[in-house]
C-alpha cells in the first residue's frame, strides 16, 4: 500500500457519508428555492403522485404475494385474510383509521407467529 492508501483507508466510509450528506442537502437546498415557482396543480406533479401511489402498491402486493425471510413461512391465505382485516379497519372512516388498521395487520401477523 502507498502512503496515501494508508491515510484514506481509515476515512473512505466517512467521505462517502460527508458527500452522500452535501448532495442530499444540496438537493433539498434546490427544491426550497424553486418551490415557490411550482405549480402542484399542474399535469407532471399529477403525474408524479400517481407514478408514486403505483409504486407504493406495487411493493405491497409484492410483500403479500411473494415475500422474503420469515414472512414467506406464513401461508397466502394467512397474508391475505389480515390484509382483508385490516382494509376493513380502514374504510370503517378512513379519516381516523389508519392508525388502527396499522396496528390490526401488525398485531393479527404477530399473533399468527406467536401461536403458530
Amino acid at each position: 500500500m502507498t502512503p496515501v492508501s494508508n491515510i484514506l483507508s481509515g476515512w473512505g466510509l466517512w467521505i462517502a457519508l460527508v458527500g452522500a450528506c452535501l448532495g442530499t442537502y444540496f438537493c433539498r437546498a434546490i427544491g426550497v428555492t424553486l418551490s415557490q415557482r411550482i405549480n402542484q396543480d399542474s399535469e407532471i406533479f399529477r403525474w408524479l403522485a400517481a407514478v408514486t401511489y403505483a409504486m407504493v402498491a406495487a411493493l405491497t402486493v409484492r410483500l403479500i404475494v411473494m415475500p422474503l425471510g420469515l414472512m414467506s413461512s406464513v401461508p397466502l391465505w394467512v397474508r391475505i385474510l389480515i390484509c382483508v382485516l385490516s382494509i376493513a379497519v380502514m374504510m370503517s372512516k378512513p379519516t381516523r383509521r389508519l392508525v388502527p388498521a396499522l396496528l390490526t395487520g401488525t398485531i393479527l401477523m404477530i399473533s399468527y407467529g406467536i401461536i403458530r
